[in-house]
């Protein structure tokens, strides 16, 4: 199989990978794409990527777009991961909620996991905020979203190797997981007391509007920045910063840096801004 990625068929790799999911794919992308590539030749009997250019150049093209954003968009991810984000969740957003809900009536505690992938984040967030707010069972709500229709797909079966869950305790794993026994062993799956807190979704962050209401006192958009270029960035800060509650957090990845890019957020500490109330 001939993976070489000719400019051609590169440019208009990125230009579609572009149009359809905003990510910007520069020159230094070429052997990541071509290594996520080579799961769509294999799935279509393909020889080389000049003949997916082909196919991509092709009346049937629009058929395949969705699965070429699914594997260029697709990452690798495990529970709890950057453990420093949840902690900051569970002692200062949670917290203060809390402190706000003692004092009066206020709304249900809602986050939103903007690139869930496969499920590991939003699922570890709703963990940490059963643990929370276990005297408040129904008062809290997980939504999570993704542009992959395949990483939605493993998120809501809910089933992880357990490489994917290093960072879960013994406890959590037995009340929240429950473990494959036969074919199945090795794996654990989401039991489905946690199930009905996280709700998936099919979302571009850039599409005209979301499937739930704004009004978020948290949300955790991590490692997805890095992926577009500066308007774009600026663009994503602005749709996220409306969809957050006055006084709500933005939680974005420690490799990201909020410093240099123009918004209207508070800079709270490194990896998370706030809104002014």
């Amino acid at each position: 199989m001939d993976s070489v990625i000719g400019e051609r068929d590169y440019r208009l790799i990125c230009a579609l990978v572009g149009e359809h999911s905003r990510i910007h794919l520069g020159p230094q992308k070429r052997e990541f794409v071509a290594s996520r590539v080579r799961k769509r030749l294999r799935a279509l009997g393909l020889s080389d990527i000049k003949a997916y250019g082909k196919l991509l150049r092709s009346p049937g093209a629009s058929e395949e777009i969705p699965h070429l954003v699914n594997v260029i968009s697709t990452n690798v991810t495990h529970f709890f991961r950057e453990m420093k984000h949840f902690q900051f969740l569970k002692d200062v957003i949670v917290s203060k909620w809390l402190q706000e809900a003692d004092t009066g009536p206020t709304p249900s505690f809602r986050i939103w996991s903007a690139a869930s992938a496969t499920g590991e984040e939003p699922y570890s967030l709703a963990i940490l905020l059963s643990e929370a707010l276990r005297d408040r069972p129904g008062s809290w709500q997980v939504e999570a979203s993704d542009i992959s229709t395949h990483a939605l797909a493993a998120a809501t079966r809910g089933i992880y190797e357990r490489q994917h869950l290093k960072l879960v305790s013994p406890e959590w794993l037995g009340r929240y997981f429950q473990q494959g026994t036969g074919e199945w062993t090795g794996h654990y799956r989401i039991k489905d007391s946690l199930r009905p807190h996280v709700r998936f979704h099919h979302v571009n962050l850039f599409q005209p509007g979301y499937p739930f209401p704004p009004g978020f006192h948290a949300i955790f958009c991590r490692n997805v920045m890095i992926y577009f270029d500066r308007p774009t960035q600026e663009e994503l800060l602005q749709r996220l910063s409306r969809n957050l509650l006055p006084g709500g957090f933005l939680v974005v990845g420690h490799a990201e840096s909020l410093a240099t890019i123009p918004h209207s957020l508070e800079n709270f500490r490194p990896s998370i801004a706030r809104k002014p109330l």
